[in-house]
């Protein structure tokens, strides 16, 4: 792991503040006073030392040791009277006496004790969340989640573990309830023009509509994007809720949302048929995909149809009303595969849930060309914001996306050595390469676990007010502002467009620019939380699918391997599980070179992508965990 940059200059033991959690649940802390340049560094908690305080919840400041500045130890909680939260599976003692509660985390093992009389009404059984007085045991129960099989109980259990919040505070609730629709007065009237939202059947708000003709120079295309920062102002309540949440986090069965459903669902969602304000980006597209013009205004609009994307696929472009959309989408595609912007095109799973709430069934999520036309479009329009904000000399949040660090590209080359493919040469990985990559695993069984790597691979994209560009996408300059009903960092950007291009309220404040990069930092993390928590709740809600199931028998195939066995996807949920080192026999080898799997006695190899029949052994849905037997052990060496 790197060191932090400009972390140098940090003493051996500072006061830090817990700023967030990583995709494992690690939480990682920043200096609580920075003066340095750029965005404070962030460091990763290490393990406490026996006797040490463990890790406090976000929020919490700490007294921490360096780590040869890859790491800080936390020697003190300075916030240490405050209850620290955890969850798991109530167990009632004996004859009332207290209680244990096994905490839900993966891999914790250490029991949570519960002082007699605290258990609040607990069930066996229940998922509780426990406040530890002092950070430390015995607890008291403060909330009863549920039974784990009730709807609901288990997304509320990832949202309880990734500390994101759940309820809106009073003052919030009111100024979106008080709120009122936006009059058309000052506004370009944009609302005889026929906009179209196009999202998946289960969209839960439209931030975003979109309308194209031909021009005498390309296409004329205007992304129109909900104006919330005409209802959330700066500094009011709904603003620093909105801040502290950071993003919608969107869970397989509820979302839990940046903004009260007053303004998601209703005032700032574009619903078909509904007079809506909206800041309105007017782009002039080459036949080439070039972006020749842009010009930004505050408009009036109305969506004349909520479509899907399975639906726009079906009508195509021989549908007069699409035509013109699919024609300026296929010239930003030229535009995209010009500059090499990556396309790993991973799968997305989707739950199915039934009458009672269970999840039914776990199936990919459909990918067609109509995503790819929206997601072209709000890139155009990304690149239109960033472009005139840096024109004009204001200060932005950027969307940036640094190249591929080295260490991460050893791992990569791990991989493809195990495929016994050439691997890249021991330079930075360039787009050029990483696409050709993508090209040769197109089609294979090991596809899917290549574009797995290559994406692990990347670095984070974050969000920052110092520009690098975009290596993802191959742009020089990149910001988003087409989410702000679900970003907060789309809000930013439009609060700075409407300062900087005179557009009336609600623009960002003066003096604003010198927080952009605490700002960005914090942002970055509570996007690694909601993602977090997005692939936990799946895991959770396939462990619950599956727990029916043991003992049988599936299709599977191997996306990774290790010392301690090997991972599967089965194939239908595309659920992962884990099938020990001793499920393959004690020939089983592990060439760590190669990361390979090796039978001592043949010299047979299993590597990723090598398919095999495995049994379901076990299925944890409060861990979110699989474990798999070999249907046959001698069967995957032949």
């Amino acid at each position: 792991m790197t060191p932090p940059r400009g972390a140098g200059g940090l003493p051996p033991v500072f006061v830090a503040e817990i700023v967030g959690l990583d995709e494992s649940g690690m939480p990682h802390a920043a200096p609580a006073r920075w003066t340095g340049a750029g965005a404070p560094p962030r460091f990763p908690v290490a393990e406490p030392r026996r006797g040490r305080p463990r890790a406090p919840g976000v929020g919490d400041r700490v007294l921490v040791r360096r780590h040869a500045g890859e790491s800080v130890e936390i020697i003190h909680n300075m916030g240490a009277a405050r209850p620290r939260r955890a969850v798991g599976v109530w167990e009632p003692g004996r004859d009332g006496g207290g209680g244990l509660v096994r905490p839900a985390e993966r891999g914790r093992r250490s029991a949570i004790r519960i002082a007699p009389g605290a258990d609040d009404g607990a069930r066996p059984g229940d998922l509780v969340a426990v406040e530890l007085p002092g950070g430390a045991p015995p607890g008291r129960v403060a909330e009863i989640i549920g039974a784990p099989g009730k709807p609901g109980v288990l997304s509320r259990l990832v949202l309880e573990r990734s500390g994101a919040p759940r309820v809106f505070p009073p003052e919030a609730l009111a100024e979106a309830e008080s709120a009122r629709p936006a009059a058309p007065e000052g506004r370009e009237d944009l609302r005889d023009l026929p906009f179209v939202t196009i999202d998946d059947e289960d969209a839960r708000d439209f931030d975003d509509a979109v309308w194209a003709e031909p021009a005498r120079e390309g296409w004329r295309v205007i992304v129109a994007i909900a104006d919330v920062a005409h209802y959330v102002r700066p500094g009011s309540a709904l603003d620093r809720e909105a801040r502290r949440r950071g993003n919608s986090i969107y869970l397989p069965d509820g979302v839990t949302p940046m903004l009260p459903a007053a303004l998601s669902n209703e005032l700032c969602s574009l619903r078909p048929g509904a007079e809506r304000p909206c800041l309105a980006a007017h782009l002039c597209i080459g036949p080439d995909g070039a972006l020749l013009r842009r010009r930004f205004a505050r408009a009036a609009m109305r969506s004349a149809a909520r479509l899907t994307y399975r639906e726009t696929q079906e009508r195509g472009p021989g549908d007069p009303a699409l035509a013109a959309l699919f024609g300026a989408y296929a010239a930003l595609r030229r535009a995209r595969e010009a500059r090499r912007a990556l396309d790993f095109d991973l799968p997305e799973r989707r739950v199915l849930f039934d009458a009672a709430g269970a999840p039914r069934a776990i199936e990919p999520r459909p990918r067609y060309d109509s995503h790819r036309l929206i997601e072209e479009f709000m890139i155009a329009a990304n690149v239109a914001a960033a472009e005139t904000l840096a024109e004009r000399g204001a200060s932005l949040l950027y969307r940036v996306h640094d190249r591929p660090p080295p260490d991460k590209a050893e791992s990569l080359r791990s991989l493809l050595a195990s495929l016994g493919w050439p691997p890249p040469p021991r330079e930075p990985l360039t787009a050029e390469r990483i696409d050709a990559i993508v090209r040769r695993a197109r089609g294979r069984p090991e596809e899917d676990a290549v574009a797995a790597a290559l994406l692990r691979a990347q670095s984070r994209a974050e969000y920052s007010p110092r520009n690098i560009g975009h290596f993802g996408l191959g742009l020089r300059r990149y910001a988003h502002f087409t989410s702000p009903i679900r970003r907060y960092a789309d809000l930013v950007v439009h609060r700075a467009l409407i300062a900087a291009l005179g557009l009336g309220a609600g623009g960002a404040p003066a003096g604003a620019a010198p927080a952009l990069a605490e700002l960005g930092a914090a942002l970055s993390d509570a996007e690694r939380r909601a993602a977090h928590a997005e692939r936990d709740a799946l895991d959770r809600f396939a462990a619950q699918l599956l727990a029916g199931r043991i003992g049988e028998t599936f299709d599977a195939r191997i996306v990774g391997v290790a010392r301690f066995g090997a991972f599967a996807a089965l194939a239908g949920t595309g659920a992962e599980g884990l099938i020990p080192a001793r499920a393959f026999g004690e020939r089983m080898r592990f060439d760590a070179a190669r990361a390979r799997l090796v039978d001592r006695r043949s010299g047979a190899e299993i590597g990723v992508g090598a398919p095999l029949r495995a049994r379901l052994a076990e299925a944890d849905p409060i861990a979110g965990t699989l474990r798999l037997d070999l249907e046959n052990p001698q069967a995957p060496w032949r």
